[in-house]
């Protein structure tokens, strides 16, 4: 019996070395609380060769905070997944742009993804105030998929064209809005991932002024080194 004490004990304190080791070496520490939420399992994923991962998990019993320590080489869009049980919910994912640091996540069980509120990080901030002014075209392209809608029951040729003119100026607006705020955002990881994930197919020399303008601590970063070799590819294959 007393043996085993011995080696339970001794297990005991290998886990507990291994959890101070990864808080150790953890550079990012998410702190947050999911009001409303009494009992459930969290979950922080990530992005992996197309697959999402899971990078940590926490189970909560009672108390709605919960904690985070994670290690990220470089800043990184990270998803904090709510396990619901068995409900068809689709408001259980919330995207943020996570960095080294201490970042907060508030939010609700009601309203998961609509009530966030995550500070501590500058990418995230950024990407914010992008997806603001990217909202209004999301609805002009609305209201014009409306307008062909409405046009498709009655077809009118002239009202077709004008139509698509203006899809395409929007579209352009758009393009250019995301290449500029990326280009005059080069010291932060949300430029050469709003250039991947907004404008991959914009013509290359917008692409090119994004990779130009980011600084060299960016260049090095996940997504930098992504749009690097996404460059790199494009001229290849436009040649």
């Amino acid at each position: 019996m007393k043996k085993i004490t011995l080696a339970l004990l001794f297990i005991a304190t290998l886990v507990s070395c291994e959890n101070k080791e990864t808080n150790k070496e953890a550079n990012v520490h998410i702190t947050g609380d999911v009001k409303g939420l009494s009992q459930g399992k969290l979950y922080l994923q990530k992005i992996e060769d197309t697959t999402l991962i899971i990078i940590d998990s926490i189970t909560i019993k009672g108390d709605s905070k919960f904690e985070s320590h994670i290690k990220l080489e470089s800043p990184e869009v990270l998803y904090l997944f709510l396990d619901r049980g068995q409900t068809n919910s689709v408001d259980n994912s919330l995207p943020f742009f996570a960095e080294p640091g201490n970042i907060s996540i508030e939010t609700t069980l009601k309203h998961f993804f609509a009530d966030a509120k995550i500070t501590g990080s500058k990418n995230h901030d950024l990407w914010v105030k992008f997806k603001e002014m990217n909202s209004r075209f999301n609805d002009e392209n609305l209201a014009l998929m409306a307008k062909r809608l409405k046009n498709e029951l009655k077809p009118n040729t002239k009202t077709t064209d004008s139509i698509q003119v203006a899809y395409e100026k929007l579209l352009k607006r758009k393009y250019r809005y995301t290449a500029h705020f990326a280009s005059t955002h080069g010291n932060a990881a949300i430029a050469p991932y709003l250039a991947l994930s907004e404008i991959a197919d914009i013509n290359l020399s917008y692409l090119d002024t994004i990779h130009k303008n980011m600084k060299p601590e960016v260049a090095k970063t996940k997504y930098g080194k992504m749009l690097t070799k996404y460059i790199k590819e494009r001229k290849a294959s436009e040649k």
